[in-house]
């Protein structure tokens, strides 16, 4: 390297205050942690022995290198969930997607840059239901000198929400496969990995944000629970909505968010009442009367400056569980800030139209005995996804054949009323299969929800991309009158959507990274019983518009 290259990089770590570095190293090692909650210690899969995990800070444009050694027993992954991966797949981290997981007592450096991101995203591991306990914060600023566009609040603070189940969560999805009927819900629901004060256990305790009266504070808010959404709400507070998965929004106010696994809302909270403590809520949304959930509501305390620790807690009443009327005043509320500096560039024609059912089905298993010989799947489009046993973005660089067959149906193979009475059959078929998309196509896909056993709502996660939600309805979607009522002005964009229970919902994105992209449910039930596909997106013209060489460090199956 050029002498002056040398000295200049060095001068501009050591002068932060002009220049910030833009290379961040972290470390993070995967060990096991005894923990107790609810009364109920046990031991589980963490990182740095913390739970939730570290929080990672970079900033915009900067690079992160993340080394993560696997001192566990269980093979392991990382997602960086939300991060755009620009050429840079090999780090997205979905286990036999992306890459083989990392196996125990090996290492493996996740290596990429933040281009054009700014916001709250998150990290989780990506294999197996490890990411129950093993996941974390990923905040990333704004460029040095680059303000919010909204007034800059005085604190910031990271507000993971989460499940906990006694028992080992490994166990628990096991079991339910072996039985082919649904896994036990969780024991309870967490605020930074704390459910809270509960009876019968006294000495759970909960977590408390001290806050000083007059002041704004920035609460990053992230759902990192395995199955469940949920509202979340602070007595006697509205809170102001500024940003979801890491891009800026119209700022409204409201008193509860609505917010799905695998989603990220950033809201200004100010300590506007008197002096005193106000209860924090995290508790469960779901209006499928038939699908069990946890129905134990998390609690924190945003505590005043100068309030004695034993004055009483101001409640809050927590929205009924089916309250589908708040859960879609929230999520209409929500429009792009498509500002000069922040536009919303919503793909205007489209390439490829597709229309995907998302739901579930039920093929036989004469092993099943607890399911009588069937168990429930769920599909994409009637295929449930068969995971590989080798990464489909090395299968399609190394032109390894065999892993993957390149035909996914764009719309599903059999038209039914998806929202009214299921099919006479209700099974699915199997297969590894993947959509192909070239590079710099536009593409709108259709997510229709179906009545298969149950409507229920699924956030829906695509890997590699950010895509507006331009519109969204209850019933069948028509491809005729829908789209005259579709926003392309300022639809929210997002990293993971809810498709309504019943209903449907249209996204658009433009495929401009190139690899393979994994779609899925981000309720983890889901994605292991097959709620999931994968985009391979073809390289362009020339380097710039290729994914990079695979690392020498990547790991083997």
């Amino acid at each position: 390297m050029d002498f002056r290259v040398r000295v200049l990089i060095l001068a501009a770590c050591l002068l932060p205050s002009f220049v910030e570095c833009e290379v961040r190293r972290y470390q993070f090692n995967v060990v096991m942690k005894n923990t107790t909650r609810v009364c109920s210690t046990k031991s589980i899969v963490t990182v740095n022995g913390k739970f939730p995990g570290p929080t990672i800070y970079a900033r915009e444009d900067d690079t992160v290198l993340i080394r993560v050694i696997n001192r566990v027993k269980y093979n392991v992954s990382i997602h960086w969930h939300g991060v755009r991966q620009l050429r840079t797949g090999w780090s997205d981290g979905p286990a036999y997607i992306t890459q083989c997981p990392i196996q125990p007592g090996h290492s493996y450096v996740y290596n990429f840059t933040i281009t054009g991101q700014r916001g709250t995203l998150f990290w989780h591991a990506h294999i197996l239901w490890l990411r129950s306990t093993v996941h974390g914060a990923l905040v990333i600023l704004p460029k040095l000198g680059v303000p919010y566009p909204f007034p800059k609040p005085d604190h910031e603070s990271v507000v993971v929400l989460g499940e906990w189940w006694k028992s080992d969560t490994e166990a628990v999805i096991n079991e339910a496969l072996k039985s082919g009927l649904a896994p036990n819900v969780s024991d309870a629901h967490t605020i930074n990995g704390h459910p809270g004060p509960i009876s019968n256990c006294p000495s759970t305790g909960g977590f408390s944000l001290n806050v000083s009266p007059g002041k704004n504070y920035m609460l990053r808010l992230i759902n990192a629970a395995l199955n469940e959404e949920l509202f979340f709400k602070i007595a006697g507070h509205k809170l102001t909505v500024v940003e979801v998965d890491a891009t800026y929004v119209k700022p409204f106010k409201t008193d509860t968010i609505l917010i799905a696994p695998g989603q990220t809302t950033n809201v200004i909270v100010t300590a506007d009442q008197g002096a005193g403590k106000y209860m924090v809520a995290a508790s469960p949304f779901m209006d499928t009367p038939v699908v069990a959930v946890d129905n134990k509501t998390a609690t924190a305390t945003i505590h005043y400056s100068g309030t004695l620790a034993n004055s009483p807690t101001s409640f809050t009443a927590t929205p009924p569980q089916n309250a589908t009327p708040v859960a879609n005043s929230f999520v209409n509320s929500l429009r792009s800030l498509n500002s000069k500096k922040y536009p919303a560039r919503v793909p205007m024609k489209i390439d490829h139209s597709l229309l995907f059912t998302v739901g579930l089905g039920i093929n036989r298993c004469p092993s099943c005995k607890a399911g009588n010989g069937s168990r429930v799947v769920a599909s994409v489009n009637n295929v449930t996804f068969v995971m590989p046993t080798v990464a489909l973005l090395q299968a399609h660089v190394q032109n390894i054949k065999g892993v993957f067959t390149s035909d996914f149906p764009g719309n599903p193979p059999h038209a039914f009323n998806y929202t009214g009475a299921p099919p006479a059959n209700l099974s699915t078929t199997t297969g590894t299969k993947v959509y192909r998309l070239p590079y710099n196509a536009t593409v709108q896909v259709v997510l229709q929800d179906t009545g298969i056993i149950a409507p229920e709502n699924h956030p829906v996660h695509l890997h590699g991309f950010n895509f507006f939600a331009v519109g969204r309805g209850l019933g069948n979607y028509n491809p005729k009158t829908d789209p005259n009522n579709f926003n392309l002005v300022d639809p929210v964009e997002r990293n993971t959507i809810g498709v309504p229970s019943g209903g449907w919902v249209a996204i658009r994105f433009l495929a401009d990274n190139p690899g393979v992209w994994f779609m899925h449910c981000h309720l983890e039930v889901h994605t292991t019983w097959g709620l999931k596909m994968a985009f391979l997106v073809d390289n362009g013209k020339g380097p710039n518009q290729s994914i990079l060489p695979p690392p020498k460090d990547l790991p083997k199956c």
